[in-house]
């Protein structure tokens, strides 16, 4: 095991190195920011109205309302690398690591648009009646020929394999750890009761994971940025000082690990983006999963609503963790016990402990992550079983929600060093394809997305004002039916079905 945790995490460094994936994403970034004419800042007001506010799409078709599809997304996205990886970034890279996550999540705002659209654009209907999308469909349908299909199994293998390491064994175990360290909760009950609550959930598919993210994912955010405000206002005179940290040492690359001894901005880069995109995964192709479920009259509209997210995430979620590590001085706390510096990974908890009285910040920091964690294991089950039914077919969606659950519990119980090198390295391989995907279908979606916002700037159209701007569009009673060139078409008797109970609905 030790060897292969040393050969997951060589591989998984050239991946998410400085001359491979890391100038990938942010130049795939930046490229579509400038051919969505900077889309991330304009529309965000319009954008958060309608996925927050506004939340449902009257008149559209979906498995899920757009505000239920972001918050799968969140629950997905907002979990070990909002506490976790922060630390770890600013831990190695210093304070300007938090700058490089800033620039990421901003970039990676545009992307995450784009594979949002992409994702309910080409998405299909499946055998049983569930809208199925994302890069493993999108990538063959949108760019044709055996290159674009070659590109989709890549990325369909790839996150079915990477569902069960980020998104199940190593929320499971961090979830298990922290519980026997705060409340000397012995792994195997956690791993017991977490087993149980996921089976629980996972079995009712895309609309039970539905229901409990629109239901917890606001208040567990709410609670956590919350604690961290009061830290904030209580260092409030340490604020301007951490800013200034973050912005100077971003082009300076000051380390907290290594007693400050030179390291170079690549490292603050380096670490900065990819913990950015650890957390908010713009650019990987997840979230396209889960828009493509959502209940739409138009992908431009699930596109900026699923963009948020980013901006959820990192912006918010993953600034407040770092300026709380910053301003209370954990990042470079020396443990008069041991006269060494604390580890990346325990200064969140300590941040929140030396801004909180009692032992306050030590327990709101294990639920948060308990919370965040489980979140994130519920979305990326929906993610690995809509990759199986592309690899498979829809008969092994119902196994696959069984063994995911059951493997929670080996997460819980088991010592896991190869498997997070493993999850880097296959996170990694998810991005590759999906980021080539964005570039050469790039054009289309700029085009087609500026069609839409010139008739509909400020996300207020109704369904029929769509059709009637829409109605002559290239694809676009194509888009409407369900069926797009190359999707998993459902039975005969199935559609039938289908469109008996629509039309028993509408009377």
């Amino acid at each position: 095991m030790d060897n292969l945790a040393t050969l997951f995490g060589d591989i998984s460094s050239v991946i998410w190195g400085p001359f491979l994936l890391i100038p990938l994403l942010l130049g795939t970034g930046l490229y579509l920011t400038i051919r969505l004419g900077g889309l991330q800042f304009v529309k965000l007001g319009a954008a958060l109205r309608l996925g927050i506010l506004k939340r449902k799409d009257p008149g559209s078709e979906g498995d899920i309302s757009q505000f239920q599809a972001l918050t799968t997304a969140l629950a997905a996205t907002v979990g070990t690398g909002n506490i976790v990886g922060v630390a770890t970034a600013i831990g190695i890279g210093g304070p300007g690591a938090l700058f490089w996550m800033w620039v990421t999540g901003l970039v990676g705002m545009a992307s995450k648009y784009a594979e949002a659209y992409l994702g309910v654009r080409y998405r299909g209907t499946d055998t049983a009646g569930e809208k199925s999308g994302g890069p493993q469909y999108y990538l063959e349908r949108g760019i044709k020929g055996p290159f674009g299909k070659f590109l989709a199994l890549f990325f369909a293998i790839a996150a079915t394999i990477a569902s069960f390491g980020i998104g199940n064994m190593t929320q499971g175990n961090s979830i298990a750890a922290n519980l026997e360290n705060s409340f000397s909760v012995p792994t195997w009950i956690t791993g017991v009761v977490l087993m149980v609550l996921a089976m629980v959930v996972l079995v009712g598919g895309i609309k039970s994971i539905g229901r409990v993210t629109a239901g917890f994912v606001p208040v567990m955010i709410i609670f956590y940025v919350g604690a961290a405000i009061y830290i904030l206002i209580a260092n409030i005179g340490s604020v301007p000082a951490a800013f200034g940290q973050i912005f100077s040492q971003a082009f300076t690359g000051t380390s907290a690990v290594g007693g400050f001894a030179g390291s170079v901005i690549i490292i603050a880069v380096q670490f900065g983006v990819a913990r950015g995109i650890f957390s908010n995964e713009s650019g990987m192709g997840s979230a396209a999963i889960a828009a493509a479920a959502a209940q739409t009259t138009h992908p431009v509209r699930q596109g900026l609503v699923s963009m948020t997210q980013t901006f959820i995430d990192t912006i918010i979620v993953v600034s407040f963790t770092g300026l709380v590590i910053i301003t209370t001085g954990a990042w470079n706390y020396i443990d008069p016990d041991t006269g060494k510096q604390i580890e990346a990974s325990l200064m969140t908890a300590h941040g929140f402990t030396f801004g909180l009285p009692g032992e306050w910040g030590h327990w709101i920091v294990t639920l948060g992550l308990v919370l965040f964690a489980f979140s994130t294991l519920l979305g990326w089950c929906y993610y690995g079983e809509r990759n199986i039914e592309r690899l498979i077919g829809r008969k092994a969606v119902m196994p696959f929600r069984v063994v995911f659950s059951i493997v929670v519990y080996v997460g819980c119980t088991t010592q896991l060093t190869a498997v997070w090198n493993f999850s880097d390295m296959m996170n990694g391989l998810m991005a590759l394809p999906n980021l080539i995907g964005l570039l050469l279908l790039s054009g289309m979606i700029a085009k087609e997305t500026r069609w839409y916002l010139k008739h509909d700037p400020k996300l207020e159209a109704t369904k029929e004002d769509i059709e009637l701007f829409m109605k002559d569009r290239e694809g676009w009673a194509e888009w409407k039916s369900g069926d797009v060139t190359g999707s998993s078409h459902m039975s005969r008797k199935a559609r039938l079905k289908m469109e008996a109970e629509q039309e028993q609905n509408r009377v």
